[in-house]
């Protein structure tokens, strides 16, 4: 199989899911690409795209959350959204580009690249088989106007909100979001520690703001840092993303504090997952699928407004995580909640189990196989 990945670099979730479909690809034998289109414009158009939503969620969530919202009253108008407008400017570059390249099968992670093909599409020209994989547990705005012969869903439960948005019920794969399969493997909460060099005894929280750093890192890491002092024992491991003044303030904070490892970003995120004891992080969608993939209890901190509120409310609503969207008076109840709480962290770790494919990214490259 010759097949595309198409991502963009507006947060980590959309590339890393890209990745998972790509690293499975490629174990199974067939030759994988992973492109952002906005490469094809230049680096420095690729890295404005990416920039301008990074710096917004992390400097303006509340406007963000505007956005959003606009973009929710838009997509009931009979009009092609200016995203879309947007997005297929770049419709010649990308027809180009497969000109000169054979695929099979184009995967997309994110609505940009599937807007740009349907630009194509709408200039008459045969494409391959293309598979739009939503990376949020909603149908976020301007989605639907991609119009691609598959879409993967979070879950079968979402498949009445993505037919209710124009998409027929038929090209629906509800497999799951693909995960990275390393975040499957059998190894213990010990072995990782080990492996990272982590302390084998006491608790380990891992406090994350997703790959942009977003969100009240600051606040949420004081307040785990008093919780383990109280306790006098314990790991806090931070990771800042792409906040550099975050993590050279971070890291000047604790750097005589033996108990708090103060990070950028890691390509062993598998490990540090399944090495902590709970996982605090903003609820994106492909972070918070991996922690439940993985296996451990969940907070989900501060959502960027919009997709995020979605993600936060689909995993409480289930049982999978516990929320504290106000760092500074929800954190500290909802830590001592599922420490203290008879039988909820086992609650917690069933219900991930029972409504979380672990074997998305398996089942996508199936489906894949048999199409081509």
């Amino acid at each position: 199989m010759e097949a595309l990945i198409l991502s963009c670099g507006t947060g980590g979730g959309h590339h890393s899911a890209a990745r998972a479909v790509s690293d499975e690809l490629k174990r199974r034998g067939h030759n994988a690409v992973f492109l952002d289109p906005f490469t094809l414009a230049g680096k420095k158009t690729a890295a404005l795209v990416g920039n301008s939503y990074i710096r917004l969620v992390q400097n303006s969530p509340r406007l963000f959350g505007l956005a959003y919202s606009l973009g929710e009253l838009w997509r009931s108008l009979p009009l092609t959204s200016p995203v879309f407008e947007v997005n297929r400017l770049l419709a010649k570059r990308l027809q180009r580009y497969l000109a000169k390249h054979r695929f099979d099968v184009i995967f997309m992670t994110h609505m940009y690249p599937a807007h740009i093909l349907t630009a194509l599409r709408n200039r008459g020209m045969t494409l391959p088989v293309t598979i739009q994989i939503a990376t949020d547990y909603t149908c976020i705005p301007f989605l639907e106007e991609g119009i691609c012969d598959y879409y993967v869903i979070p879950s079968p439960e979402l498949a009445g909100e993505f037919v209710s948005r124009g998409i027929p019920s038929e090209k629906l794969l509800p497999f799951g979001i693909p995960v990275n399969r390393k975040f499957t493997l059998p190894f213990s909460r010990k072995e990782a520690r080990r492996r990272l060099g982590l302390p084998l005894q006491g608790p380990c929280f891992l406090l994350a703001g997703g790959s942009i750093g977003a969100g009240e890192i600051p606040q949420a890491a004081a307040i785990l840092h008093g919780f383990l002092s109280a306790e006098k024992e314990g790991t806090l491991v931070i990771l800042c993303g792409k906040r550099r003044g975050l993590y050279e303030k971070l890291s000047r904070k604790y750097r005589k504090d033996p108990h708090v490892l103060v990070l950028e970003n890691t390509p062993r995120m598998a490990e540090y997952m399944r090495s902590c004891d709970v996982f605090l992080t903003k609820p994106g969608g492909l972070s918070s699928t991996e922690a439940a993939v993985s296996g451990v209890p969940l907070i989900l901190l501060s959502p960027i407004p919009g997709c995020e509120t979605h993600n936060a409310a689909w995993f409480s609503s289930h049982g999978m995580a516990l929320t504290a969207r106000r760092t500074q008076t929800d954190l500290l109840p909802a830590l001592s909640a599922l420490r203290r709480t008879p039988g909820l962290k086992e609650e917690m770790l069933q219900a991930q189990k029972t409504f979380i494919n672990p074997n998305s990214v398996c089942d996508l490259c199936d489906f894949a196989e048999r199409l081509t």
